[in-house]
């Protein structure tokens, strides 16, 4: 029991250090690279954590509890997502379409529209804007007026896109993780605990990366507003680089479009 419980607990720490994999770091770069609040920044990176932690668990139970052997050319299709998507958020940031979506899609202050809210057990919805003269209530008498004031400002765009790249990134590793863990524990119900610990672990370890991230461009700003701007079509360039370079690994190195894949999860 208590090898089982340090095996978890490393989990946890090796969760963090996956968060640091250099893929997810360009890639969540490419996202914040034009946020300044910290706290928007921390979101970001726990949502994106968050969606890595489902696909993780998820694909992962599913080889844990049937024994699934994952053919080569589907594990190289799962890795080579990524290099598409850090490929298409190089794209998006180089040419503007990113600011131009985020800006489209964000909620501004003033603009009146539906919102949930929970008081104890009790829901209802009612008209909302972030102007508090037209709130029905007051916001701090709520116990998620915090939550409410960050994710409104961020809009659905922004809370669903570094989601669905952390779901993409924990589609391509979850094969690899899971087989890491079938070699150390044998216990069914232990595994699918390590991946669900490991998951919070790399949740934990995002949401610090980013938020290291959003303090420095947000001090890179405040120097200089044209440095700003070059770190954040730097982080564009370097996505599409390292994007085109996974794809040529996976397609041509690895096989996947010269018909000989091979694979080894890592």
């Amino acid at each position: 029991m208590i090898r089982l419980l340090a095996i978890l607990a490393l989990g946890f720490f090796l969760g963090m250090r996956h968060a640091t994999d250099p893929d997810h770091v360009v890639a969540i770069t490419t996202i914040v690279s034009r946020h300044r609040s910290l706290r928007q920044a921390a979101w970001i990176g726990g949502l994106w954590g968050l969606g890595h932690t489902l696909t993780i668990l998820a694909v992962g139970t599913v080889i844990i509890l049937f024994s699934l052997v994952i053919p080569p050319r589907v594990g190289l299709t799962m890795e080579l997502s990524v290099g598409v998507m850090l490929i298409l958020l190089g794209v998006l940031n180089l040419t503007g379409a990113m600011n131009a979506i985020t800006e489209s899609l964000t909620p501004r202050g003033g603009r009146v529209h539906t919102h949930v809210h929970t008081h104890g057990e009790y829901v209802h919805i009612h008209p909302h804007t972030h102007n508090p003269d037209f709130h029905p209530h007051a916001a701090d008498k709520t116990p998620l007026a915090r939550m409410d004031r960050v994710l409104g400002k961020l809009g659905a765009y922004q809370l669903l896109r570094p989601l669905v790249v952390g779901v993409v990134h924990g589609l391509a590793g979850s094969a690899a993780v899971a087989l890491l863990v079938l070699t150390t524990i044998r216990e069914a119900r232990w595994a699918v605990a390590y991946l669900l610990i490991f998951g919070i672990g790399t949740i934990a370890g995002m949401t610090l990366i980013t938020t290291a991230l959003a303090s420095t461009f947000s001090f890179a700003g405040a120097r200089s507003p044209r440095l700003s701007r070059t770190l954040a079509t730097a982080s564009g360039v370097i996505s599409l680089a390292f994007g085109l370079f996974i794809a040529y690994q996976i397609g041509f190195v690895d096989g996947l479009f010269t018909g000989h894949p091979h694979w080894v999860p890592r």
